[in-house]
């Protein structure tokens, strides 16, 4: 009888016994590579390697990094690739869950292990020194890239901060760490001038409060203050103005300019607000998914933008709205990273979706020397398409809005 007709399964539903087999399979893998990793005395010669381009501070050269899970894979980088020129600011953008924070945590290879892992590609950074396959770096060479060289500030100060340790004591710890030659004296004195340099004017006072004492925009500064006290070569910030209102954005974006313009150190700038990227960035990369969609000057980015993702983010910008007119926004939900993704990745949500876009996933076409982007629209075959109307006049609006 029909009412005994077994149910469709949905796709998105595992048994019991399927996710003890996923499970047991995914830790299988896992082991395997921490046993690689945590091999004694490996060899130079897996790790030491050679830039691209010198000009550059980072390569991130075809990078994948996923999480095994009870449930399955999450291909959270799929493929990224694109590069951070010493001294410039490169900027990362994409909506929530595309993969940004997880690329960046990459590079300082501060992915939760075991069940996250880089399993493919190369991240070269260039130490002024050495040049150095993150990747397949092993722990004590990460330890003393970390801080002399490489530094982060996370998004949420008040989660960065140890709320029982007051406010000196924690940078004193970072600067100790990696100066062991240095004083108790000369650790506080050091503290004291990082304090003064990011603009807190009661440094003294504030070396003895705890976090909680503190407002937004000076827990940040304090955490600016912890990333930077060894000076590194890069410095990714990780959408460091979220928590913070427009104001104190705008002085918090101000104090790393001006101090990357003193200690010329190279940005990595993950952010999902595109009114930032313009006033701090040089260079864009624009991820979905867990892969680059379109890469290029800033200019280039924001004046010709050729995915339809890019028109999309840009369209979102409230700036660009008008009095009385409805704000734009993205249909639909980016794809779940636990599935093989067929075709592009945008496609359910592209309102110019062509049918070659359901079936193959795009190359990255080449626009201008600096200027790449993955869309079939760029196809010599695909029909013209024009970007909203919006957008199709934008560079007044940018320079209005952003100075840009």
């Amino acid at each position: 009888m029909a009412i005994f007709k077994a149910k469709a399964k949905n796709a998105n539903y595992i048994s019991a016994r399927e996710s003890r087999e996923i499970s047991k399979r995914n830790r299988k893998i896992t082991r395997e590579m921490e046993k690689k990793r945590n091999r004694k005395n490996i060899p130079e010669s897996e790790y030491i390697t050679k830039m691209k381009n010198p000009d550059n501070c980072v390569e991130f050269d075809n990078v994948h990094t996923y999480f095994f899970t009870d449930i399955g894979t999450v291909k959270s980088v799929n493929g990224v690739s694109f590069e951070v020129p010493q001294g410039k600011t490169v900027g990362i953008v994409g909506e929530s869950g595309c993969g940004k924070s997880v690329t960046s945590l990459s590079l300082m290879q501060l992915v939760q292990r075991p069940a996250g892992q880089t399993v493919e590609g190369e991240i070269r950074f260039n130490s002024g020194e050495q040049v150095y396959n993150v990747v397949n770096a092993p722990t004590s060479v990460m330890q003393k890239l970390r801080g002399n060289y490489m530094s982060m500030i996370f998004q949420e100060p008040m989660t960065s901060l140890n709320p029982v340790f007051r406010i000196g004591d924690q940078i004193d710890e970072v600067i100790a760490l990696h100066n062991q030659d240095m004083t108790k004296e000369q650790v506080k004195s050091r503290t004291i001038e990082m304090l003064d340099m990011v603009g807190i004017a009661n440094k003294e006072g504030v070396y003895k409060m705890f976090p909680h004492e503190l407002s937004g925009g000076m827990r940040q500064r304090i955490v600016i203050a912890i990333a930077l006290s060894c000076q590194p070569k890069i410095l990714i910030c990780d959408e460091p103005t979220t928590a913070l209102d427009v104001t104190i954005q705008a002085q918090i974006l101000q104090l790393i300019k001006d101090l990357q313009k003193e200690f010329k150190f190279t940005t990595v700038f993950i952010t999902h607000d595109l009114g930032v990227v313009a006033n701090i960035a040089d260079r864009v990369a624009v991820i979905y998914a867990g892969q680059i969609v379109e890469a290029g000057n800033v200019e280039e980015v924001f004046y010709d933008p050729r995915h339809p993702y890019t028109w999309a983010l840009l369209s979102s910008l409230p700036q660009l709205a008008q009095r009385d007119t409805k704000l734009h926004s993205i249909t639909g939900t980016p794809p779940s990273l636990y599935n093989t993704i067929k075709g592009d990745a945008f496609a359910p949500r592209n309102p110019y979706c062509l049918k070659i876009d359901t079936l193959l996933e795009p190359p990255m076409f080449k626009v201008t020397d600096t200027h790449y982007a993955k869309t079939w629209l760029l196809d010599p075959k695909a029909p013209k398409i024009n970007k909203p109307e919006i957008i199709e006049d934008i560079h007044e609006k940018l320079v209005n809005a952003f100075n840009i």
